[in-house]
């Protein structure tokens, strides 16, 4: 019976990641929620909703 336990790309190289920014837009209650995290810090703001 053959190993299968063994992962195919255990020998292969980890590319180098780095987060770049994430954020979300929440809009509720007539009211939007921005928050933005980046590597320099967060940021968020609130501020009325837009009508759409």
């Amino acid at each position: 019976m053959p190993n299968l336990t063994a992962r195919a790309h255990e020998h292969a190289p980890q590319p180098a990641r780095r987060l770049i920014a994430v954020g979300t837009i929440r809009r509720r209650d007539g009211r939007t929620t921005t928050v933005r995290a980046t590597p320099a810090g967060v940021t968020g703001s609130i501020t009325p909703a837009v009508p759409r």
